[in-house]
Formats: C-alpha cells, sequence, structure tokens
C-alpha cells in the first residue's frame, strides 16, 4: 500500500534519500553501540564477564545474522520487493533490538543479536539497490557513497550515547542505548509508506504502467518525455536479454559466459571482503576496549577517543559523497586503502562472512598480538590498492543498464561505445581494460549478443 505523502518530483526524489539514509544511520547506530557497551561494568557482571573469545562470539553473532539476512533477501527479496523487504527487515529489527533490550542471559542476547542481524542484513541488501534503482546516473555515485557517511553519522550517534549513558550507571545505560536503535527502524517503517516500489521491479513483474507513473512522479514529466522514454526502453531491453539467456541458478554463480557473471560476482564479493579485512570493524566494534585493555587508558578516556576515531570516519566520507562522481569508484578506493594502511602502520609505532570473521577474531588477536595486530591489516591494505588498480572497471555517471556494457561488449563494438561515453575518459580506459580481459579469456571470439546500447542525447 503506497500513501502519496511526498508529492512529486524533488519533493519525492529527497524523500526517497532521506529514507534510505535513515536506514543507514540505523545501521551505523546498531554497529557502534556495542563497542561502549561491552566494557560497561553492570553489563559485564550481568553477562558474567566473558573471555575474550566469548565476548567475539557474542558481538559477532550479529554479522552471522547479517549473512542470513543476506541469504533471506536473495531467496525473498524479488518477490516481496524493495518495500516490503524493507519493511520485513525493520520487523526483524524491532523484535531483535526488543529482546536484547530485555535480555538477562548470555542465550537470550546472543539469539537477540543475532535475530537484529537477519534484519540488518535484509535492509543493507535492499536499500542501496532501491535507491540505485530510483535515481539519477548522474548524483547515483553521490547517493550511494553517500551511505557509508550516514553508516559513520550512526556510529558516532551510538559512541557518543554510550559515553553519556556510562555515568548513569545501572543496567539503563545499556540498555536504553540498545533500544533506541528502535526510534530509526519506526522512522523507515513510516517512510516507506509513502515512498514508491521500484520502476525496474515493477517491469521485470510485467507492471508496466505502474512502472511507467513511478518514473513520472519521480521527476514529475509525463510519459511522452524523452527521459522516460529512454529510461523505460533501456530497462526493457535489458530485461529481454534476460528473459533470452534465462534465469542464473546456483549452478552458474562463476559461469565465464557473455555478460561475466563470474567475474562481476568475485568483484563485488572481493570489494566486501577488501571493506572488512581493511580493519573498519576492529574500530568500530573494539577500539574502546582495545585502547582500555592493550593501550592501558581509562575507561573514561577510551570512550572519548573511541567517539573521537569514529567521528573521523564521518569526516573521511565527506569526499566521496561529494567528489565521487568527479574521482571515479577506482581511486578512492586505492586512495582510501593506502590511508587505511598508513593509519595501521602509524599505529603500530604508536602502541554478510569477513565481517563475522574480523569482528570474531578481534578480541583473540589483540590479546595474543598486543602490537603487531595493526601489521596484519597494513599488508592487506596495501595489496587492496593493486588489487583495485588491476581487477576493477570505473561505473563513475553511468546508469545501471550502461554498466552492463562494461562486461558484455565484444572488443569490435568498444570503439563505438567509446564514443557514445567520450565524456569519461576513466571509461574509455575501463572499456579498454575490459576488451582486454575479453581478449585474454574467449581469445578473439566475439560478442553475440544481439543488442547496443542506444544512442542517448546528454551523455
Amino acid at each position: 500500500m503506497e500513501i502519496k505523502l511526498f508529492g512529486r518530483g524533488r519533493a519525492l526524489r529527497v524523500a526517497v534519500a532521506i529514507t534510505c539514509q535513515t536506514a543507514f544511520v540505523f545501521f551505523g547506530y546498531d554497529q557502534g553501540v556495542f563497542s561502549g557497551i561491552i566494557g560497561n561494568p553492570d553489563w559485564l557482571d550481568r553477562f558474567g564477564h566473558p573471555n575474550s573469545s566469548l565476548e567475539g562470539i557474542i558481538v559477532s553473532i550479529y554479522n552471522l545474522g547479517m549473512f542470513t539476512g543476506c541469504i533471506v533477501n536473495f531467496i525473498v527479496g524479488e518477490q516481496f520487493g524493495r518495500r516490503k523487504s524493507m519493511w520485513l527487515a525493520m520487523a526483524f529489527v524491532v523484535i531483535g533490538a526488543s529482546l536484547q533490550t530485555s535480555a538477562f542471559s548470555r542465550p537470550h542476547l546472543m539469539v537477540a543479536r543475532f535475530i537484529t542481524g537477519v534484519g540488518t542484513g535484509i535492509d543493507t541488501a535492499t536499500t542501496p539497490v532501491y535507491q540505485s534503482e530510483l535515481c539519477d546516473a548522474n548524483i547515483r555515485g553521490r547517493l550511494v557513497s553517500s551511505e557509508p557517511l550516514f553508516v559513520g553519522v550512526g556510529i558516532v550517534i551510538a559512541y557518543w550515547f554510550d559515553y553519556g549513558m556510562s555515568f548513569v550507571g545501572g543496567s539503563v545505560s545499556w540498555r536504553l542505548p540498545i533500544a533506541c536503535q528502535m526510534i530509526f527502524a519506526f522512522a523507515v517503517i513510516i517512510f516507506v509508506f509513502g515512498l514508491p516500489e521500484s520502476p525496474r521491479w515493477l517491469y521485470a513483474k510485467g507492471k508496466n504502467r505502474e512502472a511507467l507513473q513511478v518514473l513520472c512522479d519521480m521527476y514529475d514529466v509525463p510519459p511522452e518525455d524523452e527521459k522516460i522514454q529512454h529510461e523505460q526502453n533501456a530497462v526493457l531491453e535489458i530485461l529481454a536479454i534476460e528473459r533470452e539467456t534465462g534465469e542464473y541458478k546456483w549452478s552458474q554463480l562463476l559461469k565465464r559466459d557473455e555478460v561475466q557473471t563470474g567475474r562481476r560476482v568475485l568483484l563485488a564479493y572481493g570489494m566486501q571482503f577488501m571493506n572488512q579485512m581493511g580493519g573498519i570493524n576492529l574500530v568500530v566494534y573494539y577500539v574502546t576496549s582495545v585502547l582500555e585493555k592493550n593501550v592501558g587508558l581509562t575507561r573514561n578516556l577510551s570512550l572519548i577517543l573511541g567517539g573521537c576515531i569514529n567521528t573521523m570516519f564521518v569526516l573521511g566520507s565527506l569526499v566521496p559523497t561529494f567528489f565521487l562522481d568527479r574521482l571515479g569508484r577506482r581511486r578512492p578506493m586505492m586512495v582510501g586503502s593506502l590511508g587505511l594502511a598508513i593509519r595501521a602502520a602509524i599505529g603500530t609505532s604508536a602502541n554478510a562472512l569477513w565481517n563475522f570473521f574480523v569482528v570474531m577474531i578481534t578480541p583473540v588477536i589483540t590479546q595474543a598480538l598486543p602490537w603487531q595486530w595493526p601489521f596484519v591489516f597494513m599488508v592487506l591494505n596495501f595489496a587492496f590498492i593493486l588489487l583495485v588498480y588491476f581487477c576493477y572497471p570505473e561505473t563513475a555517471n553511468l546508469t545501471l543498464e550502461e554498466m552492463d556494457l562494461l562486461f558484455t561488449r565484444g572488443d569490435d563494438d568498444l570503439g563505438a561505445d567509446k564514443k557514445i561515453l567520450g565524456r569519461s575518459t576513466a571509461v574509455v580506459r575501463s572499456l579498454d581494460r575490459c576488451g582486454a580481459w575479453r581478449k585474454r579469456e574467449r581469445g578473439s571470439q566475439k560478442s553475440k549478443l544481439p543488442w547496443r546500447l542506444p544512442r542517448t542525447q546528454g551523455l
């Protein structure tokens, strides 16, 4: 059910952005809130002062829930659509947060964190897709890259809230911060009532009239408008190709086919691997514990420094938020990995599965390697620079449909595509890389896909 609370055009686009970013503020809050809690005296007394291994499991089971949520979304997401999936996610979050808030035993707490993680996994698998499918290509990069910014905002809110509640004492000092994550969940539930379904999902389900109406509402133009016709034709062409080739099966996940499915899956998986193995979750979940136990600072000072360190997360996220479409995707990833590697080196001199893995092993590794552990992340981040440079194509300023040409073009078609996308030298270089990749993979075999990218104006 959709209630048109936000009208048409710019107001509706802003409402979509606010709703999606609220979902990511929740994600950040949920990640950050436990960092200031696991050292809370009342929390430790309540749950029997868990050792480092058990502490890692209690914290990381949330990430295992996220992994499960991603699998759930894979199974039911296309049936439910984007709006219903977001409602389902927030329902899990509310249930899990309620159980966490009322927890009195370790099993109770662990089950509650797992359920919350399931909701977060569905949310993080749905929200970026929903936002990408409802925004212009020329601002898609900024909107999607602003998600880490709002995740950072949520983390910072959680850290400083934990710090303020540390002066209260008693169980309310940790139960209230956990309960407050439901505020964001209820806000998303309410906002989604006023938002449309994804037009691309509607087209895929054969609801073409509804999809066309959504596009017209989003841009506040009539159906005959050139922009609407271009977007509609591009989506329908892609869907026609997908129907011709048939639905992908698990057995085809790493297949070397004309659209390079296997390579695209590995690139996406590799990016998530780099994101987690760069060491970010050690900072998000455990920086206060590390500062207190490894460095020997007081709990009060550890909480303050933890809040300041994660505030830097927000400041760093401002760069891709406002400049990603100009800088491209690959360069910020390489610079970011370099920065993290240098950060790890400086730290050394001063003293939804990879996420689970890092969060689970952190209490153990920081105890076993009290000053050597940053070297692990330093080496990984240096390696990620090379991985991004050689393996990841540039996608700045391309629509979702246009990005397919980076993976589906035969070598003979690249010259024409460079002219179509001539505004971006980074895209041309990516086309050259993809052409070289295909040449290595398939020799001189040419693409047999029976379609070409429409010659659109304004590109």
